[in-house]
C-alpha cells in the first residue's frame, strides 16, 4: 500500500478527504465518509477503516457499535490525491438501516454477484448441509464436478447452435455455476483466474 498523509491534498477540503468505500470482492460501492490525516493513520495501523465523524467532531471506527466492522484491503487516491478508493471486506451491513449499501438495497451489481456465489459456494463446502445440491456435488467428489461441467458446456454449445436467446442464456448460466463448483473443489479461488485474464488483457494491450 504506498500511499502517506503527505501525498495527498488535505487543502481542498478543508483538512478533509472523501474516502468511498468498495467492497474488494465484489467492487459493490458501500459508503461514503471522511477523513482528516489522523483517520487515514489509524486506518492503516489498525486495519480498520475509520472516519471522522463531522457531526461528532471525532474520530469513529466503522462498526464500533454495530460490531459491522470494514477490514482494509487496500487505499487507492484519485488522479488529483484529494479523494481516497478504500477497498475493504465488510463483515455485515454497511448502512446504519441495515442495508448492505448506503446507496440503495440492491444487491452487488453485475458481475459482482459471482462473489457473493463464490462466498456461498464455500460456505457450502466447509458446512456440507445436508440439504445442499452444491453440498452433494462436493460429496461425490471432483471426478463428477468435473463432468457436470463437461455436461453444461456440451448444453451450452447445442443451445448456440440450435436453440434460443433465452436458452442460451440459461444454459450459461448453469455452466458457469458449476464452474465455479469446480473451481472449489480444485482449491481455487476465482481470485487466480482473475489474475490471468488480467496478465492475458495487458499482454493484448501492448
Amino acid at each position: 500500500m504506498m500511499i502517506t498523509a503527505e501525498t495527498l491534498d488535505w487543502k481542498k477540503g478543508d483538512s478533509l478527504i472523501p474516502a468511498i468505500i468498495q467492497d474488494d470482492a465484489t467492487l459493490q460501492v458501500l459508503m461514503m465518509g471522511y477523513m482528516n490525516q489522523e483517520a487515514l493513520q489509524q486506518t492503516i495501523e489498525t486495519r480498520q477503516v475509520t472516519f471522522f465523524s463531522r457531526t461528532k467532531k471525532r474520530l469513529w471506527t466503522k462498526g464500533e457499535t454495530s460490531g459491522h466492522v470494514l477490514t482494509l484491503v487496500n487505499i487507492i487516491p484519485d488522479c488529483d490525491n484529494d479523494t481516497l478508493l478504500i477497498l475493504v471486506k465488510p463483515s455485515g451491513p454497511s448502512c446504519h438501516l441495515n442495508n448492505r449499501s448506503c446507496f440503495g438495497k440492491e444487491d452487488s451489481p453485475g458481475i459482482g454477484i459471482l462473489a457473493k456465489l463464490e462466498a456461498t459456494i464455500n460456505q457450502r463446502y466447509r458446512d456440507r448441509p445436508a440439504e445442499s445440491y452444491v453440498a452433494t456435488l462436493f460429496n461425490e467428489g471432483v471426478q463428477r464436478i468435473a463432468q457436470k461441467v463437461g455436461e453444461e458446456g456440451v448444453e451450452v454449445a447445442l443451445a448456440s447452435v440450435m436453440g434460443s436467446r433465452d436458452e442460451i442464456i440459461n444454459e450459461a448460466a448453469d455452466l458457469i455455476f458449476h464452474w465455479c463448483v469446480l473451481l472449489r473443489a480444485c482449491g481455487v479461488e476465482m481470485a487466480d483466474v482473475m489474475r490471468v485474464l488480467n496478465h492475458r488483457h495487458g499482454l493484448l494491450s501492448v
